[in-house]
């Protein structure tokens, strides 16, 4: 004989188990109208043994059937279930969840203990989220709901249950109260924010949430909330956000939270400090997302400050237009008042004057902030990307494209426009410091030229990088675009230091891969007279630049040519180094003279000197054939290859050059028609430079980092090429 039911708690039936919340699912019912004095009686009886299977739904307010018939014909709302239990039998393996209502009793019963605690546990958060959401609805005195709140709060804390949902109800049902609530005290908003301080420790504010908390941000930026609460709110969202693009409004609020810091007299030192706790003893930061997305934060205040300006030259819509949805001109509304700073005294709208290019010196007063935009509001509107579904923004990087040939617009932008510029540029300052970053950074700064007196630093720091995936950057992100190079060119809208930024940026291109026919050919035709006026002023690295300019004949014309060897002969450094050059020159037509060896093959180990030193001691204007192969010549005697005109077959198997040769050897050996690089260190980044050797019959790049997509174009590229060898490669 059936024993009487035993009931268990919540925690004796969930200890240590996590569930995830149940939405909907096929259960078995079983509904019995009963007097409650004969409640023990029923469950014996034989009238349990009637089940029928239903999928039941739940929803935010009752319990739905998807088949409305039988037991669940009418939907059983949470309101009027008085009691939910865990019951199991003594002689049977039936696993049940009791719902009492008035006048009845509701069964579910589940395939095991694990599926009836789901159910158990999920109909019990749907039923206490419904009643919350009732008493919060209409707040009538704020010590209780503020009793409530944190209540609903320990509920989401202590639940067995394991889904985003579980912390996110809610903060949105929080986030609804404020937002119907406008009239509340200061410390009742604090008192509020306190008390769900711990569901934001692993969960991002709602969007109304974060609206509600660049408010307070704004009233009250000193705060103790701020420190205390904000802090590691805003430090989880830089570490885990993905896509600012998707929710804007986290990123509004990061940036509020950072001026809100801007405005205590250490404040930024909170942000300066999570910056260094992001590297440890390695110096390499593990979180991957907090680079990008403080960027993302610093560019979008930025270009908060000039988007009144743009707006009204491009008649666009702004950025809170376009997330609002208003996108007719029609709907258009005047142009918003600047976002993000703080609310002061009006002051009279800017003034913009258009200027030519200013002569150099260049230096512009502390409050004018030279931008350069399209005048053409056909190109302006294609660089800005449609708007995406939702609560998304325009792609701000495509916004700040800065267009070649147009002339400076001086901006005057107000005082607190200036605070809200210098506390970003300073955070970019700061995470240029961090040498793992700064590749990343480079990139991702590449095509967002606005000037500013703290990127200079950002940028130097670019220029004294010697890695080449950082000082590439400083280039142009594609042709039709200037880029900080151009920019801080002499004449350019951001130079203000009589090209000292440019030449290291010089130099250091230089210095890398960047000292070919191509770069040469670049400056020559953009930045010939800047390079000039430098060298007359006797920097070096420019006089080393025209050097090459004449060495490699990149100037055809003679007038051109005798100006720049007066501009050499000028100053004592220029004229020592023309003359090595014209010392070199005569070198050259001696090694090029016609006389010397067809083949030549160097002895192993030999070096860059070694072969330096051999090719200077006589005529080799005959050689065709060099073999280098098991030396250890490097890159660097591509400088002495260039200069062997007749040179039609080389050996470079098994030595240590890489692809700053192979680029110097494309330019130069259109006529080579025999290569061997195997067992060389070249990679895809030079070989795709031989592409330009048309010439080229036989190449061998067995056992090098050669892949397929190179291969590919090679092939494509090189219509000569009868013999290739790409054994142990990628593309094998």
């Amino acid at each position: 004989m059936a024993g009487p039911c035993s009931k268990r708690s919540l925690l004796h039936s969930s200890s240590g188990m996590r569930y995830k919340l149940l939405q909907e699912g096929d259960i078995q019912v079983c509904m019995v109208k009963h007097p409650r004095t004969f409640l023990s009686k029923i469950f014996t009886s034989k009238y349990l043994r009637r089940w029928e299977p239903h999928h039941l739904a739940l929803t935010d307010s009752s319990l739905v059937s998807a088949t409305p018939t039988g037991y669940m014909e009418a939907p059983l709302s949470y309101s009027t279930i008085e009691d939910l239990q865990l019951l199991s039998w003594d002689n049977a393996p039936k696993y049940c969840v009791q719902l009492s209502f008035p006048g009845g009793t509701v069964l579910l019963q589940a395939a095991n203990s694990y599926l009836r605690d789901q159910w158990f546990h999920s109909i019990q958060w749907k039923k206490k989220i419904y009643k919350y959401r009732k008493v919060l609805n209409n707040p009538s005195r704020w010590d209780v709901v503020l009793k409530e709140i944190r209540a609903l709060v320990d509920m989401a804390l202590t639940s067995p249950l394991q889904d985003d949902s579980i912390h996110q109800a809610p903060l949105h049902i929080i986030s609804t109260l404020l937002a119907e609530n406008t009239n509340l005290s200061a410390q009742d908003y604090e008192n509020i924010i306190v008390a769900i301080a711990p569901l934001l420790e692993n969960n991002h504010p709602p969007p109304d949430l974060c609206e509600f908390f660049c408010q307070h941000c704004r009233e009250r930026p000193r705060s103790m909330v701020v420190i205390e609460v904000f802090t590691p709110v805003v430090q989880r969202i830089l570490k885990h956000n993905m896509d600012f693009g998707k929710c804007p409004r986290l990123r509004l609020f990061t940036q509020e939270y950072i001026l809100a810091l801007n405005e205590l007299n250490a404040g930024m030192e909170v942000v300066k400090k999570f910056i260094h706790s992001m590297h440890g003893p390695t110096g390499q930061c593990p979180h991957p997302r907090v680079l990008p997305n403080l960027v993302a934060v610093c560019l979008a205040a930025i270009y908060s400050c000039y988007e009144e300006f743009i707006n009204s030259r491009d008649n666009s819509p702004s950025l809170k237009e376009i997330r609002n949805g208003c996108q007719q001109q029609s709907e258009r509304k005047p142009p918003m008042p600047l976002r993000l700073l703080r609310p002061e005294p009006p002051t009279p709208p800017p003034t913009t004057t258009l200027s030519p290019p200013p002569a150099l010196p260049l230096s512009p007063p502390p409050s004018i902030i030279l931008v350069e935009l399209e005048r053409n509001n056909n190109t302006t509107n294609t660089l800005r990307k449609a708007p995406a579904e939702g609560d998304s923004e325009p792609n701000l990087i495509d916004c700040l494209l800065v267009s070649p040939a147009l002339n400076a617009l001086s901006i005057q932008l107000p005082a607190h426009a200036n605070r809200v510029l210098g506390c970003f540029a300073l955070i970019l300052k700061m995470l240029s410091d961090y040498d793992d970053w700064r590749p990343a950074l480079a990139s991702l700064l590449q095509p967002i030229p606005f000037p500013k007196e703290e990127l200079k630093y950002v940028i130097q720091r670019f220029a004294e990088d010697p890695r080449q995936e950082v000082h590439s950057c400083l280039l142009s992100v594609r042709s039709g675009k200037d880029g900080w190079f151009q920019l801080y060119s002499p004449g350019g809208v951001a130079c203000d230091d009589d090209g000292e930024l440019f030449a290291s940026m010089v130099h250091i291109l230089m210095g890398s891969c960047y000292k070919t026919k191509k770069f040469l050919l670049s400056l020559a035709e953009n930045k010939l007279g800047p390079c000039m006026l430098l060298a007359l002023r006797g920097n070096q690295t420019m006089v080393e630049i025209l050097c090459l300019m004449l060495e490699y004949n990149i100037i055809e014309n003679k007038d051109t040519q005798l100006q720049i060897i007066s501009t050499l002969e000028s100053t004592q450094v220029g004229l020592r180094m023309y003359e090595q050059l014209c010392d070199r020159q005569r070198e050259l037509k001696e090694l090029q003279r016609k006389g010397g060896p067809t083949r030549l093959t160097l002895p192993s180990k030999s070096t860059d000197a070694d072969l330096a030193r051999l090719l200077s001691s006589g005529s080799f204007g005959n050689l065709e054939n060099l073999s280098l192969a098991f030396t250890n010549v490097t890159s660097a005697c591509a400088e002495q290859l260039i200069k062997l005109p007749s040179l039609k077959q080389l050996n470079l198997w098994s030595t240590q050059f890489g692809d700053a040769g192979l680029r110097l050897l494309s330019e130069h050996l259109a006529c080579l028609q025999v290569l061997n690089l195997c067992e060389t260190p070249v990679t895809d980044a030079g070989l795709l430079s031989l592409s330009s050797m048309k010439s080229l019959c036989s190449l061998n790049m067995n056992s090098t980092k050669l892949t397929a997509d190179t291969y590919e174009d090679l092939k494509a590229k090189l219509p000569n090429l009868k013999e290739v060898d790409v054994r142990y490669t990628e593309a094998w």
